[in-house]
């Protein structure tokens, strides 16, 4: 029966991470433009940063979400900064450069940083995780800090799955787009900046109409 909380926590990792979001643009970018294996440091940190979000959201609860509303200038803050990525993607043009070893070596190592960041500087993630909370202590079981360790270990260990085995399923489907289209580099950065600016454009509309 306690293997519940595992079930739990990864199908509700998988809702939170389908949606569209800065680190699967990343996991598929990378996918396309390097390979699966550097796309795949990108889910591995992508997923610790969304434990850390989720165990903060269980930890603090309703505090986050007073904070978020409270603060909405961080909300306008990322959409801004997404819009401004998205627009520079969009219209930077594509060019050829000789290879660097030494640049291209810190640039991998830097898909563990990028993986991290990019899923935890995700206001809306702590959102969500603050629902799925509503929900899960309201319509299923209860789940709390004073909850067993095995209890926060089997779901904590589930979320992390949910968000790995997501990326995993992104990653998978952009090796599929790349086989079948050639020079799909020179469209990349144009696909990749809109989605991006999307994203932003839809944090502003929700700011300022919802």
């Amino acid at each position: 029966m306690i293997l519940i909380y595992l079930i739990i926590g990864i199908i509700a990792s998988v809702l939170g991470a389908l949606p569209l979001g800065a680190s699967n643009i990343a996991v598929i970018n990378t996918t396309i433009k390097q390979n699966a294996v550097q796309a795949y440091k990108i889910a591995i940190t992508a997923g610790i940063a969304e434990l850390v979000l989720s165990y903060y959201a269980l930890h603090c609860n309703m505090t986050v979400k007073d904070f978020f509303n409270a603060n909405q200038w961080i909300q306008v803050l990322i959409a801004i900064i997404l819009l401004g990525v998205g627009g520079f993607l969009f219209f930077r043009p594509t060019k050829v450069k000789p290879k660097n070893t030494k640049s291209t070596n810190r640039l991998l190592k830097s898909k563990y940083a990028i993986g991290f960041f990019l899923g935890l500087l995700n206001p809306p993630v702590l959102v969500y995780w603050l629902v799925v909370y509503g929900v899960i202590n309201n319509n299923v079981v209860m789940l709390s800090l004073q909850s067993s360790l095995s209890v926060l270990f089997l779901f904590f260990i589930g979320v992390y799955i949910g968000k790995i085995f997501t990326l995993y399923i992104y990653s998978k489907f952009s090796l599929v787009i790349k086989q079948k289209f050639q020079n799909i580099n020179t469209i990349i950065n144009k696909v990749t900046g809109s989605l991006l600016f999307m994203i932003g454009l839809v944090n502003v509309l929700k700011f300022y109409f919802l």
